[in-house]
C-alpha cells in the first residue's frame, strides 16, 4: 500500500492518496480543497481513483470533493452521522475563511463500524471514532492509520463545538485507536505522521 500526502487549503489540511501499488486503484481520503492541485498529483502516479472518502464532514476535509467525484466519477463515502455537517460545509467554509465554494454532493453511501474498504488488492477497515464530530471515523489498515481530526502527533482533537464531545473523543483513542499495535503508523487530517506507541505516552495527560 502506498501512501501520498497532500496539504491541501488555507487550513493545511492531509489529503491522502492512498492505492494498490499492482493495480493502482486509489483511494482519495479528505479532499479538503485545492482539486486540481490533487487531481495533478493522481495523474503524476497513473493512478486509478475508486472512492472519495471523508474521515468528518468539516469543510477543511470535503470542499473538493464535488470537483475529484465529477471529474473521475467516483463515489463519496462518509459516516452518516456527519451529513449535518456536509450539508453546512459550503457555509462553514465562508463564514469562517471568506472562501466561496461550491456546495458539496451528498455521499453516495454512508460507513460505519466495521465496514472494509477494498482497493485492489488492499483494504481498509472502517472504525467509528467519534467525539470531534458524531460521525468520525478512521480507517486501519496493514500497519496504519488514518485518523483524520481524532489524534495527532502529540494532540488529539477539538471538542469545543456544540455537537463534540471529549468524553467520546478520549473513548474513542483509548478504546480503538490504542488498542492498535504500537508500531502502527498514525496517518492524521493535519501536521505530521506519528505513531501509536508514541501517542500512548503523550496521552496521558488527557
Amino acid at each position: 500500500m502506498r501512501v501520498e500526502k497532500l496539504q491541501v487549503g488555507q487550513l493545511a489540511a492531509n489529503c491522502y492518496l492512498v492505492w494498490d501499488e499492482t493495480t493502482l486503484e486509489t483511494l482519495i481520503i479528505d479532499p479538503g480543497d485545492d482539486a486540481d492541485y490533487i487531481g495533478r498529483r493522481i495523474n503524476d502516479f497513473n493512478l486509478s481513483p475508486k472512492l472519495i472518502i471523508a474521515t468528518h464532514g468539516h469543510f477543511d476535509h470535503v470542499l473538493a470533493v464535488t470537483e475529484l467525484k465529477l471529474a473521475f466519477n467516483i463515489p463519496f463515502l462518509i459516516h452518516q452521522a456527519d451529513l449535518p455537517l456536509l450539508k453546512r460545509a459550503t457555509a462553514s467554509a465562508k463564514y469562517f475563511m471568506g472562501v466561496p465554494a461550491d456546495p458539496i454532493l451528498l455521499a453516495d453511501q454512508y460507513l460505519k463500524e466495521g465496514d472494509i474498504v477494498k482497493f485492489g488488492q488492499e483494504k481498509l477497515k472502517v472504525l467509528a471514532t467519534p467525539g470531534h464530530t458524531p460521525g468520525g471515523i478512521s480507517l486501519v489498515g496493514d500497519g496504519l492509520v488514518f485518523t483524520g481530526d481524532t489524534l495527532f502527533y502529540q494532540a488529539v482533537g477539538q471538542t469545543d463545538h456544540r455537537y463534540s464531545s471529549k468524553e467520546a473523543l478520549l473513548a474513542s483513542i483509548k478504546n480503538k485507536l490504542l488498542a492498535l499495535p504500537d508500531e502502527t503508523i498514525v496517518y492524521p487530517g493535519h501536521g505530521e505522521s506519528t505513531t501509536i506507541g508514541e501517542e500512548r505516552q503523550n496521552l496521558l495527560k488527557y
